[in-house]
């Protein structure tokens, strides 16, 4: 996660309160979607960005998680993910992110 975007998910948590900002994912990787979640749970694990020590313990989902396309328009879902839904690994992205979620997250939806 770039630092302008930790900067952003600190802003809105600081802003709104960590118990009411969800961040969804939309990796294509596992291993980046891993290291995402671990990001906004429980600090960059690189220690270089805004993020650094900093465990907000936020929800975090994987835009292929039910609980994430159960609240989508249908018709949008498959104009818009059904495509990279098909071609993924949907099952290795989403676990990727519970695991991280259910290590660090203070907060789910």
């Amino acid at each position: 996660m770039d630092l302008q975007n930790q900067q952003r998910v600190k802003d809105a948590a600081e802003k709104y309160g960590a118990e009411n900002v969800v961040v969804i994912l939309g990796s294509s990787d596992a291993e980046g979607a891993e290291i995402y979640a671990e990001t906004v749970t429980n600090g960059d694990p690189t220690y270089a960005g805004p993020l650094a020590g900093v465990p907000l313990g936020l929800a975090v989902y994987h835009v292929f998680e039910d609980v994430i396309r159960q609240e989508a328009d249908p018709a949008l879902w498959e104009e818009q993910i059904g495509m990279m839904e098909m071609v993924l690994d949907t099952e290795a992205l989403a676990k990727a992110v519970a695991g991280m979620r259910e290590q660090y997250s203070k907060y789910s939806i």
